[in-house]
């Protein structure tokens, strides 16, 4: 006996006026959300800001936590895009990823809100696996990008790849938790703080001494292509949420 076929849904007559509208749909929901946090959002609400339909958004998402889920990757790839495009632009080091991280993070309230679970905007969603989890490709990812600065003499080989992990999270957390809690006369601005968070990482993770260019040429090539990965597989997941991609690995 021959396997059923899989029914596959017509694509849309217009493929790129079905994708401008959920981009708008996904627009009026970053409004709202920002405005008034996830669990007071409805799909109502959204539907009016977009000047769509309620059933109209059912057709780009079948639950109102897919929209959402939707609204947290298009954020994520704005995100590494920029982080991509400043990349290029300096010297590659771990220093400046990690400064240029920190900068985009703190300066998107959506990206803030996911990395420290703030329930006042996201909610229920703070309670979701879903992409607030770094995903294994990822991690993999991250690591082999640590696997070639160590090979290039640029970390500390006196901290194991978890000691290395745990220092850089305790570092990102720290800067992005403790200004809340400090008085306003010791805050800084955003770009400060990824400053100092930078200063901090590179502090404890990075070898001393001088690098050869070689060495130094490879670095800045390890971290683009570490961007480049990351991007691309946040594009991926943001495509299988828009429905132009089946499924996001």
């Amino acid at each position: 006996m021959k396997p059923q076929a899989r029914r596959v849904g017509r694509p849309p007559k217009d493929a790129s006026h079905h994708l401008e509208r959920a981009h708008r749909i996904l627009d009026a929901a970053t409004d709202l959300v920002l405005r008034w946090g996830y669990d007071k959002t409805t799909i109502e609400d959204i539907a009016r800001r977009a000047g769509v339909a309620k059933g109209t958004i059912y057709l780009h998402w079948r639950t109102r936590e897919e929209l959402f889920a939707a609204l947290l990757r298009r954020e994520r790839v704005a995100m590494l895009n920029e982080v991509r495009r400043r990349v290029e632009d300096s010297p590659g080091t771990l220093r400046d990823l990690l400064r240029l991280l920190a900068s985009e993070v703190m300066n998107r309230p959506l990206m803030r809100a996911v990395l420290l679970g703030d329930s006042e905007v996201l909610g229920k969603l703070t309670r979701m696996k879903r992409d607030g989890e770094i995903s294994a490709g990822l991690r993999s990812g991250f690591e082999t990008y640590l696997g070639a600065l160590l090979e290039h003499g640029a970390l500390r080989t006196d901290l194991s790849p978890a000691e290395h992990v745990t220092a850089l999270v305790s570092i990102l957390y720290g800067f992005l938790l403790v200004p809340q809690m400090m008085p306003e006369k010791y805050r800084m601005s955003n770009e400060r703080l990824a400053e100092l968070l930078a200063d901090a990482g590179s502090r404890t993770m990075e070898a001393d001494g001088p690098m050869t260019a070689e060495s130094t040429r490879a670095i800045a090539r390890a971290t683009l292509d570490f961007v480049d990965f990351a991007v691309e597989t946040a594009q991926r997941k943001l495509r299988a949420s828009l429905g132009s991609e089946e499924n996001a690995r």
